[in-house]
């Protein structure tokens, strides 16, 4: 790794610091595309040479200080014991010279909380950049840990690519719903997550595709789930677990009133709408997960403006979930 520390563009009101760090050695490339058959595995020796071509070094980032997140508390009032343990981790690693290191995050809560949300936020805090990987639309682990490269259609997973093909070697990587993994036969597709978890393993990490160990140590890891019930629990042990509620009815009207300011002040439409929404709306939103919020007030915004109103009402909302909604606006 650098010796040199590098400035990057502010984040969360601190001046963040990166080091260099290997995460590949580039002899063990070349000696597997030497290796190579000529005119046989073009994907593979296509994945090669983009890694030489694209070197070995990554950003080490960390925060210079503690960040701001004073906006996070409010804007995630359901996610307080969460963010309390993300700046107790954050303050070890301030004022020294150790890198930014983070116990992974199970995030367990209903449909629509804000679980996937969270998680974007922390990549967007630590400015780390982020990979996703949605599990309940997999039939085999191999989209995280890669396919050997005999299958046909075999590509690198997502830790590889999001690590070879990003900047950063320290990325927020999200497993979305993983209690909903699903394997075939008697193929665990958590399998790998057991020693990428694991700082000392992840550091050797293999991906089935390319075969050449790289260095996923860094990683930060974050999986959402519903319940914990089938996850397993190698990976419930190595895992901080957090279980998040919906939040109540007060912190869900200050959440539909960010949201509603937010949205007015990214559009230039907003202008034709009150600056603060009405009381009547704001109860009819708060009954919504924080997810179906943004929907609703959009379709609020289009049905007001339809009317010719500067105002959004209750019946300019969508039908709450469960209730079969028209095509289109609703008048």
């Amino acid at each position: 790794m650098s010796t040199s520390a590098q400035r990057l563009p502010a984040l969360g009101g601190v001046l963040p610091i990166a080091r260099l760090r290997h995460l590949f050695r580039p002899e063990d490339v070349e000696k597997r595309l030497q290796k190579l058959p000529p005119r046989e595995h073009e994907s593979l020796r296509a994945t090669y040479e983009r890694m030489l071509e694209r070197g070995p070094e990554r950003f080490q980032v960390k925060p210079g200080g503690l960040p701001a997140m004073d906006h996070l508390y409010d804007e995630l009032p359901n996610f307080h014991e969460v963010l309390d343990d993300l700046r107790r981790q954050l303050a070890l690693c301030q004022d020294s010279q150790d890198a930014l290191e983070l116990t992974p995050m199970l995030l367990l809560g209903p449909p629509g909380v804000g679980k996937t949300h969270f998680a974007r936020e922390v990549a967007r805090l630590l400015g780390t950049g982020m990979g996703f990987v949605s599990m309940s639309s997999l039939t085999a682990g191999w989209v995280l840990s890669g396919a050997s490269s005999q299958w046909k259609g075999a590509r690198p997973g997502k830790v590889f690519e999001t690590l070879i093909d990003g900047p950063y070697a320290n990325p927020v990587m999200v497993v979305d719903e993983i209690d909903k993994a699903r394997g075939e036969h008697a193929y665990d597709p958590l399998g790998s997550l057991y020693s990428l978890l694991e700082h000392d393993t992840a550091g050797a990490f293999t991906d089935e595709f390319a075969e050449v160990p790289i260095d996923a140590s860094q990683v930060i890891w974050v999986a959402t789930a519903n319940d914990e019930r089938s996850i397993p629990d190698p990976i419930l042990n190595r895992c901080n677990v957090f279980e998040i509620d919906m939040p109540d009815a007060d912190a869900a009207r200050a959440i539909a009133v960010r949201l509603y300011q937010g949205i007015r002040g990214e559009h230039d439409w907003g202008r034709h709408f009150d600056p603060a929404p009405e009381e009547d709306t704001l109860a009819r939103l708060a009954e919504m997960p924080p997810r179906e919020m943004r929907r609703a007030w959009m379709t609020g915004f289009g049905n007001a403006r339809l009317a010719a109103r500067d105002k959004v009402t209750p019946d300019d909302l969508p039908a709450p979930t469960g209730k079969k909604a028209g095509i289109g606006f609703m008048h």
